[in-house]
């Protein structure tokens, strides 16, 4: 009988595919899949379209030079009296978001809807005067669109006009940009400090005895032990004004007690909270190429004459580099998303990006704009990756 055809033995290749196969699908469904259903989610928006199918057909091709016509009139009459109560509630909600007022506005003439009489370009009006605004039907031919740029022009501080041209918003509504400039700077003041802070740190770490170093590298790593939450609490108790620190300073004499230092619930506590939570990821890298650097050295710079400063500058600065950058990128990227600790001891002047997305998310429940905010945080973070990349080479990073 001739032999049974063998089956192929899996090469190497094969097995390492296998074994990557559980951390692929992880990846796929807890980062790949949430990243797209939010950049879906900023420029979905099914509910308005679905609600109002007529009004969106009759202003498909309206240039909104001048008020829409008849048909469009018709057309929203026609659909609003066909909404149930809940659904004219959730419209309203929806169209609120591109222009203050539209919720009431549909929810009333919903329920009047069914007395009101052709020509409906005149009852309609007469009904309510806002019918006759042009800025009215530009929001809800903007806010109907099934899918829209409108959350990310929001998220830039610009927005649709009443023609449906992109303008800028008002004086008092522009924050978006403002908030992202606030998270870059301080995201850059805290990799800063945790690098003036983490820098003898870490030297320490790397030339004391091994005692001392352990001792220091629990004290390092001790803060990894307690919850994120309650050090920031702690802080709180710390900071506030009838707090430790400031009857230190009244101890001391170096305030007096009417005078007490408001250090949280502003943006120096977002500051001195985020500096400490965020050390360790400085000062770790740092250590992990400081360990490797032989101290023979700086032995050798000074056998030839070069005095101990000079010593650090010229040998042991450069080869720290990639330590340097590897931690401070992390802080950066870390700093720049973080939440908790400017939303409890920020204030209104410590909040920063993350803290409105949030609020969109969980309270106003502006949920495109919400994702759109995020997707431009996603994306700034992404290029300034590939700028660091381009100019100091992600391969000579270190981070342990």
């Amino acid at each position: 009988m001739p032999d049974a055809p063998r089956r192929p033995i899996p090469t190497r290749n094969h097995q390492g595919l296998l074994l990557t196969l559980p951390l692929l699908a992880f990846i796929a469904v807890f980062f790949a899949a949430p990243i797209g259903a939010m950049l879906w989610r900023s420029v979905s928006n099914p509910l308005p379209a679905s609600l109002l199918p007529q009004t969106v057909a009759a202003l498909a091709d309206w240039d909104a030079k001048a008020l829409p016509g008849e048909s469009a009139y018709a057309a929203i009459v026609a659909d609003l009296k066909a909404l149930k109560r809940e659904d004219a509630a959730k419209l309203g909600a929806q169209l609120n978001f591109d222009f203050g007022g539209l919720n009431s506005l549909i929810r009333k003439t919903a329920r009047e809807a069914g007395k009101l009489e052709a020509p409906f370009a005149a009852s309609l009006p007469a009904f309510d005067k806002n019918w006759a605004r042009q800025e009215v039907w530009a929001a809800i031919k903007v806010g109907t669109a099934a899918t829209t740029a409108k959350n990310y022009l929001g998220a830039v501080d610009l927005r649709y006009g009443p023609d449906l041209s992109v303008t800028p918003v008002g004086e008092k509504d522009a924050i978006y940009l403002m908030l992202f400039g606030r998270t870059a700077w301080v995201a850059a003041l805290v990799t800063l400090l945790c690098l003036a802070l983490g820098y003898p740190l870490a030297w320490m770490l790397a030339n004391a005895g091994p005692k001392t170093a352990g001792v220091l590298m629990i004290l390092l790593l001790l803060p990894f032990w307690t919850s994120l939450l309650v050090r920031t609490t702690a802080w709180i108790a710390l900071l506030q004004s009838q707090g430790v620190v400031n009857d230190v300073l009244v101890w001391l004499g170096l305030i007096d007690d009417k005078n007490r230092v408001q250090l949280v619930y502003n943006m120096t506590g977002t500051l001195i909270a985020m500096t400490q939570v965020l050390l360790p990821f400085m000062v770790l890298p740092l250590y992990s190429v400081m360990k490797t650097i032989p101290p023979v050295y700086l032995r050798a710079a000074s056998s030839m004459g070069a005095r101990p400063f000079t010593a650090f500058r010229r040998v042991y600065l450069p080869l720290t580099m990639p330590g340097v950058a590897a931690g401070a990128l992390l802080v950066f990227i870390l700093a720049v998303g973080y939440y908790i600790t400017p939303a409890l001891v920020g204030g209104s002047s410590g909040q920063l990006i993350s803290n409105l997305i949030a609020y969109h998310i969980q309270q106003s429940l502006n949920w495109g704009l919400g994702a759109a905010l995020a997707s431009v945080l996603l994306a700034a973070v992404i290029a300034l990756y590939l700028v660091f990349n381009r100019l100091a080479g992600a391969d000579r990073l270190r981070f342990g």
